[in-house]
């Protein structure tokens, strides 16, 4: 038998939808930041009708008390994984959220399926994880000037073209474990004559055979003056 929980009639809501409580956004560290649920006739077919009654027109005094609560432009440091992103309107408030997180240091974005971040731009990130999402290059990437630790792991980042766009950012620390550009000839080379600052790749500090060998075609072009 099914039998439905006291909580169901508020599983598609998210806390700013849930009367009498001041929790702000920046209070918490894993919120659920995907707008709220399928649509009403979605509800209807699936015999969720009950949850309807907690959905009401939002004015635009409520909108405004909604971002007020929200105060993700005060977070510093905030976990957005597994977000379920399933619908394209869902990825588009995904976005709202990040174009506001002006202060955020520490940002977590792992398993969103995300595929281009590269118009969000996080002023004072120095570490973010985005681990298990689609993206192909490095052009992708939000702007993160402030930059010292990034993990890319289980991505689907073919070549380690536009990596030297980090050159002149405080990088690090950078994970590229499984992506197909780890199986490139000369890998950890190619990454560390890229990024001269970098110290550490998937977790292995910089080897001494990890610096590239002097190019011999620059002794061609020197002469010798006795």
């Amino acid at each position: 038998a099914f039998f439905k929980l006291p909580s169901d009639s508020f599983k598609y809501l998210g806390w700013c939808d849930i009367e009498d409580h001041d929790v702000r956004g920046n209070q918490l560290r894993c919120p659920r930041v995907r707008e709220a649920g399928p649509s009403e006739e979605e509800l209807f077919f699936r015999g969720e009708e009950h949850t309807l009654k907690k959905r009401k027109q939002v004015t635009d005094t409520e909108k405004w008390q909604r971002k007020l609560q929200e105060n993700w432009e005060n977070c510093a440091e905030l976990n957005l994984s597994f977000q379920d992103l399933g619908d394209h309107y869902q990825v588009e408030n995904f976005k709202r959220i990040l174009q506001t997180l002006i202060r955020v240091e520490k940002l977590w974005l792992v398993d969103n399926s995300l595929t281009d971040l590269s118009a969000i731009r996080l002023p004072r990130c120095r570490e973010l994880n985005v681990n298990k999402n689609h993206f192909t290059s490095f052009k992708q990437l939000p702007k993160i000037p402030q930059i010292q630790h990034l993990s890319l792991a289980e991505n689907n980042i073919m070549t380690l073209s536009g990596i030297s766009d980090f050159r002149h950012t405080p990088l690090e620390s950078l994970i590229l474990k499984r992506n197909p550009c780890e199986f490139q000839e000369k890998y950890r080379q190619l990454v560390f004559s890229s990024l001269p600052n970098l110290k550490t790749l998937d977790g292995i500090p910089k080897l001494p055979e990890d610096c590239s060998p002097p190019d011999i075609r620059f002794f061609f072009k020197m002469c010798t003056i006795l």
